[in-house]
């Protein structure tokens, strides 16, 4: 039997012989997940009706052992600071080597720290520290130096024009729309394997953020406008950790919310408040996601209560502890966020087979397009993307009718989104994987040599020598897909108990979501299964 299940796994795999490519899940792997998740699925249908969840967040410093260190860290600004002028220098230096140095992708600290290491190294660390890294963010750092001109104090407000973000714009739209176009310029243009496009593209998201402190309030560059820091305060819903309250009386209390306004000291400078309000005008005592937080620090910083810390919490419990009210008032922007970063991290996955580019030179010369086929890859990419939207729209509309709920539809569709979340996030980390750890080998020899002075292509000796053994990597990515798929359907029980407040909710009206997260986790699995070629 496991023979026949293997010679059916070698022949959905194609393995060309003529590019470099990176393994994918054995037969085994992909034998243990999906039978995982077949008993998941069963055991969630035959115990649908049972839905309660007790969940407990706790303060960090609120344990003996840990109270000093956690305390200092959260109310004062020197190590945020110290990291975010580290993470500039590295920014700046980024830069410099992809405008002057070599333009061998593999070779340059631009490309590879850049697509390789960093953006693989922040989706993993969402995981363990969730929005952290928007804290020490070098967009955002730069940009608050140059029109602020300070530190970490709030600087005159004469320094911008402060006007309000227009409301057309106070959403994720121009964050999705933004990760649209970044994707399509990174796999469509080639941005990723270009140095000198990379660094483009590095002071283009810096031009953006200094342009948005200079013309609007606050930080709406942070809030609405940043793809990478709305995907990141999106994933670190399902984070363990998060910015919290220690105490909520002290903050339904409290006045003067220092938290949103920032504090105001005598050491200030000519009285102007000495800490930065909230940059995404969040108030401490009523957060309940990590959504738009940035974990800058300010409100831990500004409370003369020092009543903020790090929590930890139940991974995605912020998302399975949501109220009705709060589940019923979900945003449809968040939603749709959500399904174009489900989207987004299939396409990505796509691009990385072997047989992708044939299929695109197929179409381009069906249709007559040449050049750099950028219409036959924008018109794979939109086939790509609206397959699984299409396929959720449809799986909302089926459920509702089976529910027969008088919810409105845009209400469903907004609270079940968050249940698809986790496929994109555990997809995301496994797809990175095969990336971080098979073409890091070496990254500290370009560290070395930056710029790639004197050097020759080398990515076939980076692929033969990973950081890791194969087997681990493969045993990390099968346990991300259950769990992935676990979690999904353990939010999305949950929230249809929200939805119509019944403990005895018919199962069938369950199917369609069970089948569209089932239906994306095989498309997943079946991406990990493929070797995926080499990104530089």
């Amino acid at each position: 039997m496991y023979e026949y299940f293997l010679d059916i796994v070698n022949n959905i795999i194609y393995i060309p012989d003529d590019v470099m490519t990176h393994p994918g899940l054995p037969a085994g792997w992909v034998a243990f997940i999906l039978f995982s998740m077949i008993v998941i699925g069963l055991r969630t249908i035959i115990y649908f009706s049972t839905s309660k969840y007790n969940v407990r967040n706790k303060a960090l410093f609120q344990y003996t052992l840990s109270a000093k260190p956690i305390k200092f860290i959260v109310t004062h600004p020197w190590l945020i600071v110290s990291l975010r002028l580290f993470t500039a220098t590295v920014f700046l230096i980024l830069i410099y080597a992809g405008l002057f140095g070599t333009q061998i992708a593999e070779k340059n600290i631009a490309t590879v720290l850049t697509w390789t290491v960093w953006w693989s190294g922040v989706v993993i660390s969402i995981f363990f520290v969730g929005s952290a890294w928007c804290a020490i963010c070098p967009w955002d750092a730069i940009a608050t130096w140059l029109v602020r001109r300070k530190l970490w104090k709030r600087g005159n407000k004469n320094s911008s024009l402060n006007l309000r973000v227009p409301k057309t714009l106070r959403s994720l739209w121009p964050a999705l729309f933004m990760f649209v176009a970044l994707t399509w310029l990174e796999l469509g243009i080639g941005v990723r394997v270009s140095p000198y496009a990379t660094s483009l593209f590095a002071l283009f998201m810096l031009v953006l953020a200094i342009m948005s402190l200079v013309i609007y309030e606050r930080k709406a560059f942070c809030r609405y406008f940043c793809a990478i820091g709305r995907t990141i305060g999106v994933y670190s819903s399902i984070a363990p950790v998060a910015l919290r309250p220690v105490d909520k009386k002290i903050c339904a209390n409290c006045k003067t919310l220092e938290c949103y306004h920032g504090s105001q000291q005598s050491t200030g400078d000519k009285g102007l408040p000495y800490i930065e309000p909230c940059p995404t005008h969040l108030v401490m005592g009523s957060l309940t996601q990590n959504t738009y937080c940035t974990s800058c620090g300010a409100c831990s910083m500004s409370c003369p209560s020092e009543n903020v810390s790090w929590q930890i919490r139940g991974i995605g419990d912020e998302i399975i502890q949501a109220s009705r009210k709060t589940v019923l008032r979900g945003r449809v922007d968040e939603a749709w966020f959500i399904l174009g970063l489900v989207s987004l991290t299939i396409f990505h996955g796509v691009t990385m087979m072997p047989y992708w580019e044939d299929s695109i030179q197929k179409l381009a010369y069906t249709i007559g397009d040449s050049g750099q086929l950028l219409m036959s890859f924008s018109m794979g990419m939109i086939v790509s993307m609206l397959l699984p939207i299409i396929l959720f729209v449809l799986t909302v509309k089926l459920t509702k009718v089976l529910m027969k709920t008088g919810e409105e539809y845009k209400r469903i569709f907004s609270a079940l989104a968050l249940s698809i979340l986790p496929l994109a996030f555990t997809y995301h980390i496994a797809h990175n994987l095969t990336y971080l750890v098979g073409e890091s080998a070496g990254f500290w020899s370009i560290v070395a040599n930056p710029i790639g002075t004197n050097v020759l292509p080398g990515g076939m000796m980076r692929h033969m020598n990973p950081l890791v053994a194969d087997d681990i990597v493969f045993a990390l990515q099968g346990l991300l897909v259950v769990f992935g798929f676990w979690l999904s359907l353990r939010i999305a029980r949950q929230r249809f108990h929200q939805i119509t407040e019944s403990k005895s909710l018919n199962s069938i009206a369950f199917v369609p979501l069970l089948g569209f997260i089932f239906i994306i986790s095989l498309v997943e699995l079946w991406l990990l299964m493929q070797p995926m070629i080499m990104r530089m």
